[in-house]
């Protein structure tokens, strides 16, 4: 299912973030949202999931405009993970995870073999199964972050829109769950995310978005943009590539 935005705009008071930007992101590919603070990244992840008006410009789904669906019909199709965690939970983390089968069957909490299976398998997957009964309250940030990801794969949207997905994450689970949204894609979703890691949106991501500190925006093959040359203008700062180097990144 194709989520697509056509001249969309996004602004803030007293500056454009995005000017016309025109965006269509098909089943199986994995977008790399990249750009500096403040450029616009978590504007964009929730104005294409329908939590912001855009200031120009239309987001369809399927060619149908997002206003056309309900709330709960929407979650079925696109799911996002916000920078900033709700309201604290006081029950397990099986049962916060669990949470996500909300958009499916119409209550959070209802028990069945479908909702549990896939409960199971999401902390399975996310290294959780082993804090499943654990109060989610008492989870490290990290821990968190992946429950977080747990209920959104329990949601099984057809789009994932995932605003920092790394964040709190050691380097092991880093690349578990660059893996994890991978396999996402290769399964048939299609994911957008905003990362903070170019060497990782270009090992695992096929397409990438751009955003300058302007309305100026670059958007194609990862293994095009993700180079040297689009990521100095980017951030502002020299690259030197390993690979020209022969340094070591770490001690022997």
């Amino acid at each position: 299912m194709t989520l697509g935005a056509k001249g969309l705009t996004l602004a803030v008071p007293g500056r454009t973030l995005v000017a016309s930007l025109d965006l269509d992101v098909a089943p199986g590919q994995v977008w790399a949202v990249l750009g500096p603070n403040g450029s616009g990244k978590s504007s964009l992840l929730m104005t294409l999931a329908g939590l912001r008006r855009p200031a120009a410009g239309a987001i369809a789904l399927e060619g149908r405009p997002l206003a056309a669906f309900s709330r709960r019909s929407l979650a079925a199709h696109v799911g996002i993970l916000l920078q900033e965690a709700p309201e604290p939970f006081w029950g397990s983390t099986a049962e916060f995870v669990a949470l996500g089968a909300f958009a499916r069957q119409g209550f959070a909490l209802r028990s069945d073999a479908q909702s549990a299976e896939l409960t199971r398998d999401a902390l399975e997957r996310l290294d959780l199964a082993g804090h499943a009964s654990q109060p989610y309250r008492t989870l490290s940030g990290g821990e968190r972050q992946r429950a977080r990801l747990a209920q959104l794969i329990v949601q099984a949207p057809k789009t994932y829109l995932l605003d920092e997905p790394l964040n709190h994450l050691d380097l092991r689970h880093q690349l578990a769950v660059m893996s994890e949204v991978r396999a996402l894609a290769d399964g048939g979703a299609s994911v957008v995310m905003a990362l903070h890691e170019p060497w990782l949106a270009a090992r695992y991501c096929d397409r990438a978005l751009l955003l300058y500190d302007a309305p100026r925006f670059l958007a194609g093959p990862a293994r095009e943009l993700l180079t040297r040359e689009p990521l100095e203008a980017l951030y502002g700062c020299s690259l030197e590539p390993y690979a020209e180097t022969g340094r070591r990144l770490l001690p022997e």
